[in-house]
């Protein structure tokens, strides 16, 4: 495992380095800079101003020399200055990775426990004859899948937050809040109810057809035939040969699914008013902060890595012999 874990630490480094390239000349393309907005919120300036701004903020030079001057004060771990909220770009990322990542580590274990129960469930009853149970339960992922995720998100807070009064309405906790300890973390946990299941509601349909999809195609291997043949319980045969060998290509699609939430976070951030990198960097775009909007898309790209890394190293767990070939 250490050799895989090595490999693949060296091979992010380049990716990293060409992620931000890429954004940083995509950003720069674009028409508009912080030193406009700024000047917009100002209600207006003169050409002096305005000049002695950029040569402030360094958007004076050549493209080439601001990438030069980032990436050299990204190596330093300095992502700049956010011009909108006046405060450096890190601790403003740190502060709001938090809860993107409680949120999308939430959405995720739902979807991928939810999906992996549905799934095995619509498999198994296909396999013994039950397709009535089947076709019910892939209708209803196939009904997840068609709705939008914000669409879920104003149905849920208008069912359980206006209506029912059960949850709270948006928010990642009480404010102001006192709660320490167990308080704050119950709390937390039912500010984070609705958001995480108009978020997962969709991979939920996803696991759940991959899931039926590997348990048909497992079903009739060699081994399992051996199993049954040997007398071993049909719920062990189910779990310890079936399930576990038709999780590998949903542990695949797991990696690809949390680059996804990423952005699909965005829109479930706003409809929710939770504080992370998603409603962040809509924020970054409305005001034109570029470096803040970079640093969104470098921690991103991070998480990401991270993430890919672990689904990599789960990958050669489940699977031994793939541990010296990936």
């Amino acid at each position: 495992m250490q050799p895989l874990l090595v490999r693949r630490l060296v091979q992010a480094v380049p990716v990293l380095l060409i992620v931000v390239c890429l954004a940083f000349l995509l950003l720069r393309l674009a028409p508009g800079d912080a030193v406009d907005a700024l000047v917009v919120e100002m209600g207006g300036g003169d050409a002096g101003l305005i000049a002695r701004l950029r040569a402030e903020y360094g958007l004076d030079q050549p493209w080439p020399v601001q990438l030069g001057l980032y990436l050299a004060h990204v190596a330093r771990l300095d992502l700049g200055w956010s011009v909108g909220f006046s405060r450096p770009v890190l601790g403003l990322v740190l502060e709001r990775a938090g809860n993107t990542a409680l949120l999308m580590a939430a959405a995720l274990s739902l979807a991928l426990s939810a999906g992996t129960l549905l799934g095995v469930a619509a498999g198994q009853s296909r396999i013994r004859g039950r397709g009535w149970l089947d076709t019910l339960l892939t209708g209803f992922g196939l009904l997840l899948y068609a709705m939008p995720g914000f669409w879920i998100g104003l149905m849920l807070i208008v069912a359980f937050a206006v209506k029912l009064r059960w949850l709270p309405l948006g928010g990642i906790a009480t404010v102001p809040s006192f709660d320490t300890g167990w308080a704050y973390v119950v709390d937390v946990a039912e500010h984070l109810v609705l958001p995480t299941v108009a978020l997962s509601l969709m991979y939920v349909a996803v696991y759940l057809r991959l899931m039926r999809a590997g348990m048909l195609e497992v079903a009739g291997s060699d081994f399992v035939r051996t199993a049954r043949a040997k007398g071993l319980p049909p719920g062990r045969i189910t779990w310890r040969h079936v399930a576990r060998n038709a999780l590998l290509p949903m542990v695949t699609v797991f990696g690809i699914h949390f680059g996804m939430l990423l952005g699909g976070s965005v829109v479930v951030e706003s409809v929710f008013a939770i504080p992370g990198l998603g409603r962040l960097a809509y924020e970054a775009v409305t005001r034109r902060d570029l470096n803040l909007l970079l640093g969104i898309i470098l921690a991103s790209a991070v998480m990401t890595v991270l993430v890919n890394l672990a689904v990599d190293l789960l990958y050669a767990r489940l699977d031994p012999r793939l541990r010296g070939e990936r």
